[in-house]
């Protein structure tokens, strides 16, 4: 089949190699396959060398002219089957690119809340009466959608992005450079912080851990508004706020355990799966996809929203038991391997496509 998919590929690479190598498996089972990006991104190189055609196309706007009169002739002209757009920006456009076009038009959701019929502008993307399907993050992504869309609601699937472990394969950051020893419990909290990742719930459990070999390392940035928290924390010279960091995947492979406190909003975070691609078991919340990446009790530990007692005694449970924490770690990695991988994400995808192809 002939695909064109209209993404941004301009950021980390490891934060859209699940993505873009999913189309380039496509190209080697003999799919044709199109991508609209920015044409300075540092993947375009990648797509090009595997036989993967690409257009310096991407929207200024939610509707930008130039951009749809690219995209339309495009699609038009190249007989092209699916067009797949990712973001608030390329749905829009290729959506309206597809009028006039065979193309069936399929659309990414990557997060829970946020997606409503009274919303003017949900009807420029998931709501657009050129949408026919919607591939989401998890499953807790697809039962959210499935509530508003105006399409077959049986359109909207759950297609994890697939993964390889040998991406995620860094060495640990040194425990030396903070400080830290073998002997300390480490702990690690990756966010950029906002209201939904329950940064004060996490700090509120600190106040039931009593363990003086425990760390908590706080990465990322926006966590100023919790420094009075922290202070008032009985661990308080315990929690390290570390800030912005490149090596988050090193630090998360010399961490004993990382934890997401999430309140809302979660789709499926990358910092659980980057996590269990290096073997480090977590404690999450039951917030959006978290508990289709954890296995409660076997690959980590999943715990209520907004219950920091909760949360403190399931980051008991590996403080106090090494074993737990190499056992737990052991079955995520497992997990990910088998569960989310990217041949498996490929075949899913186009047994979808060929499924929305037969619809009318």
């Amino acid at each position: 089949m002939k695909i064109l998919v209209a993404s941004s590929y301009n950021h980390a690479w490891n934060s859209v190699r699940p993505e873009a190598e999913m189309f380039i498996q496509m190209v080697k089972q003999g799919h044709q396959v199109t991508v609209a990006t920015q044409g300075d991104a540092d993947y375009v190189a990648r797509f090009r060398d595997h036989g993967i055609k690409v257009i310096d196309c991407y929207p200024t706007k939610k509707i930008c002219p130039k951009t749809i009169r690219t995209l339309h002739h495009e699609l038009k002209t190249g007989d092209y089957d699916i067009c797949y757009g990712f973001n608030s920006k390329t749905i829009p456009n290729a959506a309206f690119a597809c009028i006039g076009t065979q193309a069936k038009m399929i659309t990414y959701r990557g997060t829970t809340g946020g997606l409503y019929r009274h919303d003017p502008t949900a009807y420029l993307t998931h709501l657009h009466p050129k949408v026919q399907g919607v591939i989401c993050v998890s499953n807790a992504v697809r039962d959210d959608v499935r509530q508003h869309v105006l399409c077959d609601p049986a359109n909207v699937v759950t297609i994890y992005k697939g993964h390889q472990l040998a991406w995620y394969n860094v060495d640990p950051t040194t425990r030396a450079s903070f400080n830290l020893s073998d002997n300390d419990i480490i702990a690690v909290c990756a966010a950029h912080v906002r209201p939904s990742k329950g940064i004060s719930v996490l700090i509120e459990a600190t106040h039931h851990i009593n363990n003086p070999n425990f760390h908590l390392l706080l990465i990322g940035s926006g966590f100023e508004p919790h420094l009075d928290e922290i202070k008032q924390s009985p661990i308080a010279a315990q929690i390290h706020v570390i800030g912005h960091r490149q090596d988050v995947p090193s630090i998360m492979a010399m961490a004993d355990f990382q934890v997401q406190p999430s309140i809302s909003g979660e789709g499926l975070p990358r910092t659980i799966i980057e996590a269990m691609a290096n073997g480090t078991t977590s404690v999450v919340t039951t917030t959006g996809g978290s508990p289709e990446l954890v296995d409660d009790g076997k690959t980590g530990y999943v715990v209520p929203v907004n219950n920091a007692a909760a949360f403190a005694e399931a980051m008991n449970k590996l403080i106090n038991d090494k074993n737990k924490i190499q056992q737990f770690s052991i079955a995520a990695k497992e997990k990910l391997d088998r569960e989310f991988n990217a041949t498996e994400t490929v075949r899913n995808h186009i047994d979808y496509f060929n499924r929305i192809l037969q619809q009318k």
